[in-house]
């Protein structure tokens, strides 16, 4: 089987390997970020609001440091907004209607509001525009949705007719449109709100379980499967209502190995994905 390795893309600087790495990402411009804190957070109970620092290792190299005051998320979801701000979200919450679920920052650390996006965040991801994604796993039915930074929903996978939408596995944003790949069906879904005529298009497809998606133009990869296939690249074709498939291999690490536990996050054309001990990022781009 093909095997295809990832290449290097961004390393967490070495002065700040003595920090805990509470979570990381790729944001939607190529800037990877890491949520670093002095030690991990205690195990039970609530969580005493902590600063935290966000390094962020941009495209060509340079690195920006950014104090975040009283984070409040236990297992944080992370992404930064156009305006330089980031965003950081709880996944669980005890109730719903938790107002402090999700905090917005500003370029200096502060925050300036909060709101609730609901439970079990299984992706969150920002939009060119600024706008919040969020891909929620099967203890939530919301599906998909779009939030304002400021907490206005903005739009919701409610009636928009998406196949065996239980649990987001797969979310793709890039530009102001995202692409997913949800269990049960594992359709391939594009979504572009702004588009009036046909905000939501489907594609049926026979590969299952993959936790990320890369497309460009007509051609789509799926990374990740259910047991061996856990480290799967299956590539596929698209039609005017199905994905194809064309063939089948492995995705490592740049030295060979595969990732082993890991975190992915998908961008248009590219998957990237962050080994532990999550200090680096590799890449796969679909255009290369």
């Amino acid at each position: 089987m093909q095997k295809t390795a990832l290449v290097p893309y961004a390393h967490l600087p070495r002065s700040h390997h003595d920090r805990h790495v509470l979570t990381s990402t790729v944001d939607v411009f190529g800037t990877a970020h890491w949520l670093l804190a002095g030690r991990p957070p205690q195990p039970g109970g609530d969580v005493r609001p902590f600063d935290a620092l966000v390094v962020s290792v941009h495209p060509g190299g340079s690195v920006e440091l950014t104090e975040l005051n009283a984070v409040r998320a236990r297992r944080p979801r992370l992404d930064r907004l156009p305006d330089g701000g980031f965003v950081v979200a709880a996944p669980r919450t005890r109730r719903c209607e938790d107002a402090h679920q999700v905090q917005v920052f500003d370029a200096l650390g502060r925050e300036t509001s909060s709101f609730s996006v609901g439970d079990a965040i299984e992706h969150l991801l920002v939009d060119e525009a600024g706008h919040v994604w969020v891909g929620h796993f099967d203890e939530n039915p919301a599906g998909i949705r779009r939030w304002s930074p400021t907490g206005r929903l903005a739009w919701t996978s409610d009636g928009a007719r998406i196949p065996g939408l239980f649990d987001c596995y797969a979310l793709n944003v890039s530009g102001t449109a995202a692409w997913a790949c949800p269990y049960t069906d594992f359709p391939l879904v594009e979504i572009r709100p702004d588009r009036p005529d046909r905000p939501v298009r489907v594609w049926t497809n026979r590969i299952r379980g993959a936790k990320a998606v890369a497309v460009h133009g007509a051609r789509v990869a799926f990374y990740g499967g259910y047991g061996e296939e856990r480290d799967r690249l299956a590539h596929g074709e698209l039609t005017e209502t199905s994905v194809e498939p064309t063939d089948v291999g492995l995705l490592t690490l740049p030295d060979g190995p595969a990732p082993g536990h890991r975190r992915v996050v998908s961008r248009g054309s590219r998957i990237y994905v962050q080994a532990e001990p999550f200090t680096t990022w590799g890449v796969f781009d679909l255009t290369s």
